[in-house]
């Protein structure tokens, strides 16, 4: 057997820093996990279940429909080609020949304070934060940073990214819609105490939160983006913007606060993560670990709150950024309601610079990673969502209405109503290989694969005639305030960390990202199940499933392990069945997208195998299924995020550079995007080809 790879000597080149820790979710994975449920693992279910190998092996369990309509199966067989979605691309079966869209050769794992590209490829930083974007912003001074020059200035940490079109005269310029997650005080200001923050730097915190909207010039020569400063459609939405509540927990007594006797209006988003772009040209945006913001939940006597509280992890003593000392809103003894105010999706029309963001409340409060929309055949959308926890769960929400198509006001404002009424799901997953054949280890079971069927399970229905709870001794307003109750009592599978989602617009199939999850296995913990393999799994995995009769509306799939990540080397790794010594190695997938010829590509987010985290593009069908390769890798101490991947350019979003124990704004740990001397800024970069050409083909 070959050995494994050896770690690259950085001390920090390997998995995330305890500052991400720290200032990105509140030091979750140190604190106890939040769902103490005692949900049958799936390894129990599978113990019990009927075997379905007889219908596997018949190749007829799933039959989906391509965009082209030719129908596929998902569950047979091991090998490579085992129910490959067929995608015309004569040339990529040419031998030695990457799948159309990877054709470029492949970044090698290190540890550069830069953005490595293939060869072949250049690129330019688009936006970097405190760049100001709105008419009157000034330049950014990091000596001289005030809470009202950031809220015209790009934010920090840009995670989501989304590109809409301009058209007309304006073909040449793109949307840019950017979510901007967290931020780090350490790096962003002289001299930071944590213990002893002033209040203009937590203002000008609160303003580096949030969601910007800028647009880019494109150069018609190549993929280059550069931002248009102070457009008149540009915008910041910050932690003190005006927000709007609906659907059906708009107006509930549980949503309401002293200054909000309504229960519908929300100063701020919070932690905006991974997010989606819907087919009617708006945006969504996960509010993800939100729980950090908030504190002395320990102080709240009530038992039913405080168990909710603790089992959405908000902090018992002093929060983080110590924020409760400038706003009453962050001190759960203070306002209790105000945390059930966030961990929702935010809806954005990027077109309107005055319309009013708004959470939808239907699609339930959780950690929101991402929430990706696709449509039924009857035009109603589903999106699909993940909670990224360890041991959380995995969710869609059907909506009852139909998307009006055009462009009219009439459609636009009926589309602006889609996410508030439907139907909320959780999701329970089931192996199809006997209990004993997972051993956590992640060695394949018998068949080859990890695989399996699972059911959508009701938890709530949202309609105008009255709201309906399906979880017994909840009403429908618990449900949707406190989703991740309502999923322990339904039963729902614990999953690895379930963090962006993405369905294939050629295929339907939905991509799940289960970063990693090193509590698997431990005493009192889930031990492994077949949809997620291995015990202190720290490379995570990816999870492809297909609705039944590529029914989204439907309430059955069937699911497999696309890829176990790792070090290609090791045993416990997989690649849909591709030659893994012709793979890049992977770990700890994050971000997902799909680019124009049906490829996946992947960001990553504290890699474990030494090298920094990076993007990875994967063929998802034809005979080179399986095969990942290495597009890119960000500089010291980042995370890659937000990928968006078009015809002439690649985006990135290179969140947190320099995040790394011990930097600080005297003592940096990272010189880009500026070089020495220069403090260290969160930034999107755009990635294209020298020669102008299309990327990988």
């Amino acid at each position: 057997m070959r050995k494994l790879l050896p770690f690259i000597g950085n001390p920090h080149g390997s998995g995330r820093s305890a500052l991400t820790c720290r200032y990105r979710c509140g030091d979750a994975c140190f604190h106890e996990v939040p769902n103490t449920s005692d949900n049958e693992y799936a390894g129990d279910v599978i113990a019990r279940a009927y075997s379905r190998r007889s219908m596997l092996r018949s190749a007829a369990v799933v039959t989906v429909a391509t965009a082209a309509g030719t129908a596929v199966t998902l569950g047979a067989g091991g090998g490579q080609n085992a129910s490959a979605a067929p995608v015309s691309d004569a040339e990529a079966k040419r031998a030695g020949e990457a799948a159309r869209g990877l054709r470029f050769k492949p970044v090698a794992p290190n540890t550069d304070d830069k953005v490595t590209v293939p060869e072949g490829h250049e690129q330019n930083v688009v936006i970097r934060w405190g760049d100001p974007i709105i008419k009157g912003a000034p330049a950014f001074n990091p000596d001289k940073q005030t809470a009202a020059a950031q809220a015209g200035q790009f934010g920090y940490n840009n995670d989501f990214l989304s590109l809409l079109p301009l058209g007309g005269k304006y073909e040449r310029q793109q949307l840019l819609v950017a979510n901007h997650e967290y931020t780090d005080e350490n790096l962003m200001f002289k001299g930071y105490d944590p213990a002893n923050p002033t209040r203009e730097q937590a203002e000008i915190a609160w303003a580096a939160h949030g969601l910007s909207v800028v647009v880019v010039q494109e150069d018609h020569r190549s993929g280059k983006l550069t931002a248009v400063s102070r457009h008149r459609l540009n915008r910041r939405l910050t932690a003190t913007s005006e927000f709007r509540l609906t659907g059906p927990a708009a107006g509930s007594a549980l949503l309401k606060t002293s200054v909000d006797a309504t229960g519908t209006k929300v100063l701020g988003t919070l932690n905006n993560c991974a997010g989606g772009t819907t087919p009617w040209g708006t945006t969504l945006h996960g509010e993800e670990n939100f729980n950090q913001y908030f504190a002395n939940a320990g102080q709240v006597t009530d038992p039913a709150q405080a168990a909710r509280l603790k089992r959405y992890g908000v902090t018992s003593g002093a929060s983080e950024r110590k924020w409760e000392r400038f706003d009453k809103r962050f001190d759960v003894a203070q306002e209790p309601n105000e945390p059930h105010r966030f961990g929702w999706v935010v809806e954005l029309d990027p077109y309107d610079p005055d319309s009013v963001p708004r959470k939808r409340t239907a699609l339930g409060r959780f950690k929101h990673e991402a929430a990706q929309p696709r449509l039924t055949e009857d035009g109603r959308p589903v999106v699909y969502m993940g909670d990224d926890e360890r041991f959380d769960y995995f969710y869609k929400f059907v909506s009852s209405k139909r998307m009006m198509k055009g462009d009219s006001r009439a459609a636009k404002e009926h589309n602006l109503t889609l996410l508030d009424e439907g139907t909320l799901y959780v999701a329970k997953l089931t192996g199809d290989s006997p209990a004993a054949g997972i051993d956590g280890s992640g060695k394949l079971p018998a068949d080859g694969e990890f695989d399996g069927s699972g059911v959508w399970i009701k938890l709530a229905t949202a309609s105008p005639s009255g709201n309906v709870s399906h979880v017994e001794g909840m009403t429908a307003e618990e449900v949707f305030v406190f989703t991740r109750l309502a999923g322990d009592k339904a039963g729902a599978t614990k999953m690895d960390r379930p963090e962006d989602v993405e369905p294939s617009p050629r295929t339907g199939r939905v991509y799940i990202a289960l970063t990693n999850n090193t509590d698997r296995g431990k005493p009192g913990k889930a031990g492994a199940d077949e949809a997620n393999p291995r015990n202190l799994n720290k490379h995570g995995q990816i999870l492809e499933l297909a609705e039944n009769f590529d029914d989204p509306a439907g309430d059955g799939f069937a699911w497999r392990l696309f890829l176990v990540a790792g070090d290609p080397n090791d045993p416990a790794t997989y690649f849909a069945g591709f030659p893994k010594d012709r793979v890049s190695p992977i770990s700890c997938p994050d971000n997902v997208a799909f680019d124009p010829h049906g490829n996946l590509w992947i960001s990553t987010d504290g890699n474990q195998l030494g090298s920094h985290d990076g993007l990875f593009g994967v063929a998802t069908a034809g005979e080179r299924r399986g095969e990942l390769k290495q597009f890119l890798t960000v500089p010291r101490g980042a995370e890659t995020c937000g990928p968006l991947v078009q015809d002439r350019r690649v985006l990135v979003a290179v969140q947190h550079p320099g995040e790394i124990d011990g930097a600080s704004v005297e003592k940096p740990q990272s010189v880009w995007p500026d070089g020495p001397g220069k403090i260290v800024r969160p930034a999107v970069v755009s990635v294209w080809r020298k020669d102008g050409k299309n990327i990988g083909v």
